[in-house]
């Protein structure tokens, strides 16, 4: 069995940090005079206590350095370990959640999800509407941490294709996470700070400004209100779609353009190959509405623009039910969402580089076929592509497919119908926030689901934001042998 107390420690530093974070909610709630301030209070002590003691019990295996196994279980337990501490306030909370409805509303904040299962938003107190946007927040930074400094170690999914030079540190996987989150975490906190200001020009109060500042960035999806986005319509709609934009770029491309290099970032085909799909789709959408449903030239720009944005950054936004404009949309939404934006981003599901790849490959095959004698290899970038790195990617899509069928199945079980199996597999695998029909479409939420569809859903949620195939290696019994 390996030696997991250097994990333990890491885990336990992070769970102690989020209990001090939880300080911040506090203090919003004391100052309104809201009474909800002692649930934080209280699950700031319980967190601050657990993960300080799990991290001083394990302090004395500390080297410096994490083996490949205890990397993988680290990128994993994070993603388990801190959503169970940040569903504390829910459950001690205004809202007096379950533990199932409290699990998965950190869950989905964690992971940015953005799937929500609390109602009446409107009349929750303002710290604990604040704490879904922190939890967002922060799970947007760590999924960029864990992108650029963990998944390119663990050689998974095809993220290997992204260690970057900036960043090499010779496998030393604790001082490479801790100059990657310094670096960018000035650019993340930077963009952060600018939506907020431009949220506030817009007309936007200042708590919401924040809130929606906070989800924005982390492309998480969480409102202030049961209405998501709907209830600001507008230049905030163009200004949603400028910044989840941002975030969906690769945040190493915003550090190199903070040391005076913006070159790189025209010169990264992910980034030009993300932005025409983006575009292409818009025009489709836009068109649809001028054609089918009538709409003027501004109304169906700006609502293409900001839905597509919403749903191909898996930012989860609703500004109307886009259900209501036909079959052609819909079904266009629900693959937009199996897209994603760039490696290294705080965008989710499959990412625009796996699919350059895999178009790539099949591009080399077909010229095997056309020509049995020639020697024809992918490229990515200008450059060869590996058959490790080939297969790896490859792999990621099979599982990927394999699993949303896996999780449509198991949600049918539970006496969800189709639609809302389907759509509700692929928004958690994916990590984007509305699915389809009637319940958890985007006028809907997943309040109503029953209690194994919400611990289906929470699971799936957890396997789509780690890449799925960090946390299946898993539950390979060779992993755990000496």
């Amino acid at each position: 069995m390996p030696d997991m107390r250097p994990v333990g420690y890491v885990i336990g530093l992070l769970g102690a940090v989020l209990g001090v974070t939880m300080a911040v909610p506090m203090a919003v709630d004391l100052a309104a005079g809201d009474g909800h301030w002692r649930a934080f209070l209280q699950s700031a002590v319980i967190t601050v206590l657990a993960g300080g003691l799990l991290a001083l019990a394990c302090a004395n295996t500390v080297t410096g350095r994490l083996t490949l196994r205890q990397t993988f279980v680290l990128a994993s337990g994070v993603w388990v370990a801190l959503p169970l501490f940040g569903a504390l306030p829910f459950l001690f909370g205004a809202t007096e959640a379950r533990i199932v409805d409290a699990v998965f509303e950190a869950m989905s904040g964690m992971t940015t999800t953005g799937a929500t299962v609390l109602v009446g938003l409107e009349h929750l107190p303002d710290g604990l509407l604040l704490w879904r946007s922190m939890l967002q927040w922060f799970g947007g930074i760590g999924i960029i941490v864990v992108a650029m400094a963990f998944l390119p170690e663990l050689r998974v999914g095809g993220m290997q294709i992204f260690r970057s030079e900036a960043f090499e540190t010779g496998g030393k996987v604790l001082p490479r996470a801790a100059a990657i989150a310094a670096r960018i975490s000035v650019a993340y906190v930077g963009l952060t700070l600018a939506c907020h200001l431009v949220y506030l020009g817009l007309g936007m109060s200042n708590f919401d400004a924040i809130n929606h500042a906070l989800t924005t960035l982390s492309t998480g999806g969480f409102s202030t209100s049961d209405a998501s986005f709907g209830a600001f319509q507008g230049p905030q709609e163009y200004a949603a779609t400028l910044f989840m934009i941002l975030a969906s770029l690769p945040f190493v491309r915003y550090v190199q353009i903070m040391s005076g290099s913006l070159r790189p970032l025209w010169l990264d085909s992910q980034v030009r190959a993300f932005l025409w799909v983006f575009a292409v789709l818009v025009a489709m959408v836009t068109a649809y509405r001028l054609i089918a449903n009538g709409d003027h030239f501004e109304h169906a720009l700006r609502e293409g623009l900001f839905n597509v944005a919403s749903i191909l950054t898996g930012t989860g936004y609703a500004s109307v039910d886009y259900q209501l404009w036909g079959g052609f949309p819909m079904m266009l939404f629900f693959f937009i969402g199996l897209i994603g934006g760039c490696a290294g981003s705080t965008c989710c599901s499959v990412k625009i580089f796996r699919y350059q790849l895999l178009i790539a490959a099949v591009k080399a095959q077909i010229r095997r076929i056309h020509s049995p004698a020639g020697i024809f290899v992918p490229r990515y970038d200008g450059q060869p592509v590996g058959e490790d790195l080939m297969a790896s990617v490859m792999a990621f899509f099979g599982v990927f497919v394999l699993s949303l069928g896996l999780f449509s199945v198991a949600l049918g079980l539970t006496g969800l119908d189709f639609v809302t199996a389907v759509s509700g597999a692929a928004t958690a695998i994916a990590n984007i926030g509305p699915g389809l029909g009637e319940i958890i479409g985007p006028a809907g939420n997943f309040a109503t689901l029953n209690d194994a569809a919400k611990w289906i859903l929470v699971l799936a949620m957890l396997l789509g934001r780690l890449e799925l195939l960090v946390v299946l290696v898993l539950i390979l019994p060779r992993f755990w042998r000496d």
